[in-house]
């Protein structure tokens, strides 16, 4: 039981840190990016502003991506590269729904809770189609999501005809906007919804065990009863699940869709704040507290390097950096060399 408990402080530890070291940055540089204004909207409604303000609400986005990004790379050892595509294609479903054939629609064709299932159902199935060319035809996750991500946007821009349809009804820009009398954006309702969600899941089920046994050694999780092609199934239909949150949310923002520009590169986000939350990319054990800390420590890094004005092309190159020395610190070797280090120095400062 210590055990667990000391493995869990170190996992959030990289998340913490990262968290800390960002806030120092900001707090040198410029203190004013920790202001909180108290504002309105273009509807006249009270609402919060400010750095952090933005790092809730977009940040809200990439948590509930790292959900199911954390399960799909323990399960199955790599990650779906193609959830910025998905989440395009499940935008388009929900647009499509609520104006019908009508681009500008007047009122809306359908309820948007319906909208919202049908486009749950459709980012599920194309969750099932990677699910099944991983776990099945053991194609590796990058390759087989390589499809979708090469795909997924002119499937999104087919399905409304390659038109822009625009939604003027006002409580559709509830999900991505403010509540009316609600100062606090909310995605952040819809990200705890959806992690209280998860953690009663893996609380009150074995997915969490299952998941955590195909990524370690699917052969002998096989041997135990359990079925790894299965899980690894179910792991990428839940990140399906995922993404249809995160189109909805997106969607509802600006309520229409750029097809090429919606959601670009999200999917490098979600695997940083996986791979920031201390989970081994490789797959097996995870921390999902860790991953969704993870999330909101990249919107934290995305937004200092906005207010650096750091142009929007070059923010992937900062984040590759990133990733590279996450990865190169997970990597065993690394981790063989940095505890004989720490083992090396702890005894030198005990002697004196």
């Amino acid at each position: 039981m210590n055990k667990a408990k000391v493995s869990f402080n170190k996992q959030l530890l990289i998340p913490i840190a990262a968290l800390v070291a960002l806030a120092l940055f900001n707090l040198i540089k410029d203190p004013s990016f920790f202001k909180i204004a108290l504002g309105t909207n273009s509807a006249g409604a009270p609402v919060l502003s400010g750095y952090l303000i933005t790092i809730l609400d977009y940040g809200s986005e990439l948590a509930i991506l790292a959900i199911g990004m954390t399960l799909v790379t323990a399960a199955s050892g790599g990650q779906d590269i193609s959830v910025g595509a998905a989440i395009a294609i499940a935008g388009s479903v929900i647009l499509r729904v609520l104006c019908g054939t009508n681009s500008r629609p007047d009122t809306l064709q359908a309820p948007i809770i319906v909208a919202f299932l049908v486009a749950c159902v459709v980012a599920m199935l194309f969750g099932a189609f990677n699910g099944i060319l991983v776990a099945y035809f053991k194609i590796q996750p990058m390759v087989a999501t390589l499809i979708l991500f090469t795909a997924g946007r002119s499937i999104a821009a087919w399905i409304n005809n390659n038109e822009l349809p625009i939604i003027s009804e006002p409580k559709f820009g509830y999900f991505g906007g403010y509540i009316p009398g609600v100062p606090i954006p909310t995605p952040f309702f819809i990200a705890m919804i959806c992690v209280i969600i998860i953690m009663l899941v893996l609380k009150f089920t074995t997915l969490g065990l299952y998941t955590q046994a195909v990524g370690i050694n699917g052969s002998s999780s096989r041997l135990n009863g359990i079925n790894p092609q299965f899980i690894k199934f179910l792991t990428f239909v839940i990140l399906g699940l995922c993404v249809a949150v995160a189109g909805l949310i997106k969607v509802s923002r600006l309520s229409t869709i750029n097809y090429s520009v919606i959601a670009k590169d999200i999917e490098m986000d979600a695997i940083l704040a996986v791979a920031l939350g201390g989970n081994s990319l490789s797959g097996g054990k995870f921390n999902m507290t860790a991953s969704i800390l993870g999330a909101y420590v990249i919107q934290f890094l995305t937004t200092t390097l906005y207010k650096m004005n750091v142009q929007s092309d070059a923010l992937s190159a900062y984040k590759a950096v990133v990733v590279i020395i996450l990865v190169v610190l997970s990597t065993p070797v690394v981790r063989k060399k940095l505890s004989q280090l720490g083992a090396a120095i702890l005894p030198k400062k005990k002697e004196a």
